[in-house]
């Protein structure tokens, strides 16, 4: 995705923005799922698979999708018409490394 997003923001300018949203962890329908199963596997329950994650995410917990949307509204709207190769985490900060 990271190398994706530069090549396209140089190829289809100028009349085109490329920019990427790098999700972490979203309280979703889906996580819930992955959770469940874990559980299942693990003979724990979803409070404590969902735990193991959420200690490593630097805010504690899962993003809401809102935030996630938020970002994807920013990034469509004129506020960001000088933008483009732009990779932006959503994730609490769990990346570690610098983009």
């Amino acid at each position: 995705v990271l190398g994706m997003t530069k090549t396209l923001s140089q190829e289809l300018a100028p009349g085109i923005r490329f920019n990427s949203i790098l999700p972490g962890w979203t309280a979703t329908e889906r996580v819930e799922h992955i959770f469940s199963y874990r559980a299942e596997q693990n003979g724990t329950d979803m409070d404590t698979e969902a735990g193991q994650v959420t200690r490593n995410i630097p805010l504690g917990r899962f993003a809401d999708p809102l935030e996630f949307g938020r970002v994807a509204a920013f990034l469509v709207s004129p506020a960001a018409s000088y933008m483009t190769g732009a990779m932006i985490p959503v994730d609490g900060g769990i990346i570690r490394g610098l983009l």
